[in-house]
């Protein structure tokens, strides 16, 4: 017959060997994500708040792309700066993560819904974008991201510059977003969501 003892013992070294274990995936997950995201023009980030919601939420831990989109210096001298690869033009739909206007040191994640020289009109929970391809305008699909009816306050038509977007949040009830503070300009954008990191269940690319 198995000692009971020993048994039990066994139980607990495997627990313990379970816990290390999990530690080092943590470990090696930050080593093959974290270090290769500074070097090759990723930014990590972690999503606060419902407003992007159900897509992207609370604790949620992403990698922005900034190629095309930040400037760098790719480690010359601090006066050589330069956008990598040229400015990649938002792609209507993207989630992107920016640098809020009126507070640098804070940092908002929203989806692209008006590019550079359109118009963007709210109407009976509608979004209607008018651009020179549809002066009359059309009623954008976002039934990719928004799996459900949602209620929006109808919006005046408001023109956007050819530096600037708008964006605004998934969550439209709990969103701040370029309906409060306005068309987002380019300057102002770090880089779009390539890739949800953690967590892992959940881990896709974008």
């Amino acid at each position: 017959m198995q000692n009971p003892e020993s048994h039990q013992t066994q139980e607990e070294y495997l627990g313990v060997g379970g816990l290390l274990f999990e530690m080092v995936k943590v470990f090696l997950l930050a080593v093959v994500i974290i270090i290769p995201v500074r070097v090759f023009l990723f930014q990590p980030f972690f999503v606060q708040g419902s407003s992007m919601e159900p897509n992207f939420e609370d604790g949620e831990y992403l990698i922005i792309s900034e190629f095309g989109y930040k400037e760098t210096n790719l480690g010359l001298k601090a006066d050589a700066s330069m956008t990598v690869g040229g400015f990649r033009e938002m792609v209507r739909q993207d989630a992107v993560v920016f640098e809020y206007p009126k507070n640098p040191d804070q940092f908002f994640i929203k989806r692209v819904i008006g590019l550079p020289g359109e118009a963007v009109e709210i109407r009976n929970n509608r979004v209607h974008i008018y651009n020179e391809s549809h002066p009359e305008g059309f009623v954008l699909d976002e039934t990719a991201y928004l799996s459900r009816t949602i209620v929006m306050p109808d919006m005046p038509k408001v023109a956007l510059g050819p530096d600037e977007y708008f964006v605004m949040g998934d969550n439209r009830m709990f969103s701040y977003d370029s309906r409060g503070f306005g068309p987002l300009k380019k300057e102002y954008i770090i880089g779009r969501v390539l890739l949800r990191a953690w967590p892992l269940s959940k881990t896709a690319f974008y």
